[in-house]
């Protein structure tokens, strides 16, 4: 069965975690180009805010109070939606927590209760969301992360539920696609982003959190949820950042890990000692607040994600860079010194250690960049 997603504007979007980072960003956005949306969180007043900002933009919103671990709760959701906008035909599987530190240091019943959000909370989203979009269609995001595909020191618990994502969402579109189910089911993959994340995150480290670069802003994110909810798309990358990671993952796994362990453990960390423990996991944040406040660059596109969901501009871009390989190789050959003479300096063994000796310092420059 052939899936036909909706213009935005003619759609009503459920989006959970929608008071803070992505799930904020992604709620104004789809409001500002005519979709309805209900807003998922666990703080009323934050919800109810949100809702009266967007009310008074002219969009449609409501919102309902839930904790995405209660399937009787995430049940109420859809419900709400049926009877408020007339159903629904976006469902968004944002919300999210996370923990710092080694996993021998964190407690289990933290590692339970992160798993109850982040896994069990987007099971719980999908299959209630797909009861639905069986008879009309729709699409369902899921937040993943470039952590899907290769785990890091610090936040393994948080790893270990992104892997688990993965898996589900694979296998649940793989499920429905041979059901011939008129929905599309999407992964995100974030790479690292400025938003309130690691000041929600519960922190076992003596030292605050910090995210490793290169950073995103959340609107990248938004950009590509909004995409995936009008086009059907198996998976998306946001940065390429995330996407190199993955590669490099898949292609050198041991090699990975060394760099891993050169350089992620001090990337991850402020130079100031921890304020103590933070409690997300237990007590929501409800803080409106799009970014988190990263110290170092944040980029405002990706030019890779773009390239990825605006074919023309990849092909735009990549002509372009066949056309000034062109000339440059045309200058070269006018003007270059001798071929066979550069070609053999630049295979000398000399050569070849000092562009290891590069490569080995760039990674670490890019894991330990601040």
């Amino acid at each position: 069965m052939s899936i036909n997603l909706k213009k935005l504007s003619h759609q009503v979007v459920v989006i959970t975690g929608a008071t803070s980072g992505i799930g904020l960003v992604t709620a104004r956005m789809a409001a500002a180009r005519g979709a309805g949306v209900v807003l998922v969180a666990r703080t009323e007043e934050s919800l109810r805010k949100l809702a009266n900002e967007l009310r008074e933009r002219g969009a449609r919103a409501d919102y309902v109070v839930a904790d995405v671990g209660d399937p009787q709760q995430v049940r109420s959701v859809a419900d709400f939606a049926v009877e408020r906008f007339g159903g629904f035909d976006t469902w968004v599987n944002n919300a999210g927590v996370s923990i710092y530190g080694r996993i021998e240091d964190i407690p289990l019943r933290d590692q339970r209760k992160l798993f109850d959000t982040n896994y069990w909370g987007l099971v719980h989203g999908s299959l209630i969301a797909a009861e639905h979009l069986k008879t009309r269609g729709g699409s369902i995001i899921n937040l993943g992360s470039a952590l899907s595909d290769r785990a890091i020191p610090l936040q393994g618990v948080y790893c270990a539920s992104k892997h688990a994502v993965k898996g589900f969402t694979d296998a649940f579109r793989m499920e429905l696609e041979h059901d011939g189910a008129p929905i599309s089911i999407t992964l995100i993959k974030p790479s690292s982003i400025d938003t309130p994340y690691r000041q929600h995150a519960q922190n076992y480290m003596r030292s605050e959190p910090k995210n490793p670069a290169p950073v995103y802003a959340p609107a990248t994110v938004a950009e590509a949820i909004l995409y995936a909810a009008e086009n059907p798309v198996r998976d998306l990358f946001v940065g390429s950042a995330g996407k190199a990671l993955s590669t490099a993952a898949a292609l050198a796994p041991r090699l990975v890990d060394r760099f891993m362990e050169l350089g992620m453990f001090r990337a991850q960390k402020l130079d100031h000692p921890s304020a103590g423990p933070h409690n997300g996991l237990d007590s929501p944040s409800g803080s409106l607040l799009e970014r988190g406040g990263y110290p170092g660059h944040v980029a405002k596109i990706s030019f890779y994600t773009k390239a990825m969901i605006h074919p023309l501009i990849a092909g735009g871009l990549f002509v372009t860079g066949l056309g000034l390989a062109y000339l440059v190789k045309r200058k070269f050959s006018r003007n270059g010194p001798d071929r066979s003479a550069v070609k053999e300096k630049s295979n000398s063994p000399k050569a070849i250690r000092r562009r290891q000796q590069k490569a080995t310092q760039s990674m670490e420059r890019f894991y330990e960049s601040p």
